[in-house]
């Protein structure tokens, strides 16, 4: 869990994350693993962040059994495919959980 001051200084993003989520009829506890992941490993820059939000999605919905495909969620986020395929394990290991070995 985060707190206020993380919601509130990354909301425009979560607001992102939550519009992709509407687009991608996302389940709730998809929604807050992404939410989660996002949070734990914001990267700096702006311009990796809306990536690091994509690859979140994915992880999320893998998380809660409630998978897209990477270009389903490349295509809400508007980023490549390649940007998710190469950050959603790492935001799973940052987590401290075990990306799948398929």
């Amino acid at each position: 869990m985060y707190s206020a001051r993380e919601h509130v200084e990354y909301a425009d993003w979560l607001e992102e994350l939550e519009r992709a989520a509407d687009r991608l009829t996302l389940s709730t506890d998809a929604r807050s693993y992404a939410a989660e992941l996002f949070l734990a490993d914001v990267p700096e820059a702006d311009r990796s962040k809306r990536a690091a939000l994509a690859a979140s999605l994915y992880a999320g919905s893998l998380v809660a059994g409630d998978g897209r495909t990477q270009t389903a969620i490349a295509d809400a986020v508007d980023v490549s495919r390649l940007s998710v395929q190469q950050r959603w394990k790492d935001r799973l290991e940052n987590a401290g959980l075990e990306p799948p070995g398929w």
